[in-house]
C-alpha cells in the first residue's frame, strides 16, 4: 500500500514542484532536507520510472542555483552583520572562514561548500557581502549546483536500481545512504579544515 502511494505521488503533478521547493528552502534553512529529497526522488525515478531522472537532476540543479543566488543577493543587500544570529561567535567564525577561502579561489570553495549545508550558506552570504563579482560567482554556483544535483540523484538512482519494484524500500535505503554520505563528507571537511588551520 505504501509503495503504491509513493508511486502515485512520484507520478503526480506536484512531485517536481515539491522537490524544487524543498531544495530552494534548503539553501536558506539548513534544517530542510533538500539532499534527502533529491536522493529519494532519484530512487523513485530508478525504481518506478517517475519522475524521470533527468527531470529530477534538472529541477534540483535549478532550485539549488536559485537558492544559492538568493543567499548571495541577501548577503549583497544586507551584509553579514545585520541580524543578531549573524553576530554569534561561531557564525562570525564561519563567515571569516568563508571570506578567507573566497579570497583564495572562488570556484573551489563554492564547489566544496555546495555539499556542506552550513558552509554553503556562509559562503553564499559572504560572497554577496564582500562583493564577489556576480557573473563570476553565479557561474561557479551553476556548475556546483548541477554537480550536486547529479550526485544526489545518482546516489538515489543507484539504490533504486538495486531495488526495482520496491520503491518504498528504495526510498528508505537511499535516505539512509544519503545521511551516511552527508555525515562522512561533513567529518572529512571538518578534518581537512582543521589541518589547514594549523
Amino acid at each position: 500500500m505504501f509503495a503504491d502511494l509513493l508511486t502515485s505521488v512520484a507520478a503526480g503533478p506536484w512531485a517536481l514542484p515539491a522537490l524544487f521547493a524543498l531544495v530552494l528552502a534548503d539553501a536558506v534553512l539548513v534544517v530542510v532536507p533538500g539532499e534527502v529529497a533529491v536522493t529519494a526522488a532519484g530512487a523513485l525515478a530508478a525504481a518506478t520510472g517517475t519522475p524521470p531522472l533527468a527531470a529530477v537532476v534538472g529541477v534540483a540543479a535549478l532550485a539549488a542555483f536559485c537558492g544559492d543566488a538568493l543567499c548571495y543577493g541577501v548577503g549583497r543587500f544586507a551584509g553579514v552583520e545585520r541580524w543578531g544570529w549573524m553576530r554569534h561567535r561561531r557564525i562570525r567564525a564561519a563567515f571569516e572562514w568563508a571570506g578567507a577561502r573566497l579570497s583564495r579561489g572562488t570556484a573551489t570553495v563554492v564547489f566544496t561548500a555546495r555539499f556542506i549545508p552550513f558552509a554553503r550558506l556562509a559562503v553564499n552570504l559572504t560572497a554577496g557581502a564582500t562583493r564577489v563579482p556576480a557573473a563570476r560567482y553565479l557561474g561557479a554556483v551553476a556548475v556546483a549546483a548541477t554537480a550536486w544535483a547529479l550526485y544526489q540523484a545518482v546516489v538515489g538512482a543507484a539504490v533504486g536500481g538495486l531495488l526495482p519494484g520496491s520503491p518504498a524500500l528504495a526510498v528508505v535505503v537511499s535516505i539512509a545512504v544519503a545521511i551516511i554520505l552527508g555525515v562522512t563528507i561533513d567529518a572529512a571537511a571538518a578534518r581537512w579544515t582543521g589541518r589547514r588551520s594549523r
